[in-house]
């Protein structure tokens, strides 16, 4: 069962968001004005917060506990994310077009998963959704 933590728990998850948050504005700070970075900086501005967030993320189910197979969900998007992050840093690497393929491959299935409803223990609300029961049919309702 997917339980709500305490202030206490939900501290460092949430200092790494702020963190990663913060280097999202760095790197947008780069885009905005690229003559202010070092050359080259843009690989690790990018990088950063894509590994930074697979990082924070997986802090944030291990304070959850999850079910086994919520877990290796939670892993498999937090691995999509560093690939993610190795393409950006390394983009010159003959391997980057393989990492970021493997990426979109493991994005493509985390929300295919969600779709499918797998592991069955999810939440409807996994994917940000939320349902509310649809009022019970009146018999006598002239619809």
């Amino acid at each position: 069962m997917y339980t709500r933590l305490d202030r206490i728990h939900r501290a460092l998850p949430l200092v790494l968001g702020m963190v990663t948050l913060a280097s999202v504005g760095v790197l947008i700070a780069w885009d905005a004005f690229p003559g202010l970075f070092p050359a080259n900086a843009h690989d690790v501005l990018a990088a950063f917060p894509l590994a930074m967030i697979a990082v924070a993320y997986l802090v944030y189910q291990s304070a959850h506990r999850p079910a086994r197979w919520e877990a290796v969900k939670a892993v498999l998007l937090a691995v999509a994310f560093l690939f993610w992050a190795a393409n950006q840093f390394w983009p010159s690497l003959r391997q980057a077009t393989l990492f970021n393929d493997i990426a979109i491959a493991l994005f493509v299935l985390d929300v295919f998963l969600v779709m499918a409803g797998w592991p069955s223990t999810s939440p409807d609300e996994s994917f940000a959704e939320t349902y509310t029961p649809l009022p019970a049919k009146n018999e006598n309702s002239t619809r």
